[in-house]
């Protein structure tokens, strides 16, 4: 009996744990809506999202390091209390579509052949080959 409490309680902490931001991926949000953009007002648009995916980013990677050490705490020391493990504060969503976002900036900078659309090329470049 205990084994299977622990078990439903294992499975439903798991499911509310946030996820880390690494490790989520892009929504896909067109490019169209980026077609009046000029260069310039693509750059700063990129420049305004890049800051909100490092907020958003940062709140996310804090409640996913918060729910990994309650997941922890809970299976060891206390198996009850994943019950109320919650995620309240998952931005999986938002992070998600910021990320769709910026990468329709970067797809309609490559259509209009914005200096940006060079720029990051060369900066993903050089973060390959540091890997």
């Amino acid at each position: 009996m205990i084994r299977k409490l622990v078990a439903v309680s294992t499975a439903l902490s798991l499911a509310a744990c946030a996820t880390a931001p690494d490790k989520i991926g892009a929504t896909y949000v067109s490019s169209i809506q980026y077609s009046g953009y000029d260069c310039d007002q693509i750059r700063m648009e990129m420049v305004h999202l890049s800051s909100k995916v490092a907020e958003v980013s940062g709140a996310q990677k804090h409640q996913a390091t918060n729910d990994a050490v309650a997941m922890g705490v809970g299976l060891v020391l206390f198996w009850p209390a994943l019950f109320f493990l919650a995620g309240g504060n998952d931005r999986k969503a938002e992070l998600g579509n910021l990320k769709g976002q910026y990468d329709a900036l970067t797809e309609a900078a490559i259509q209009k052949k914005c200096p940006v659309a060079d720029e990051l090329k060369t900066a993903q470049d050089a973060a390959k080959t540091k890997r």
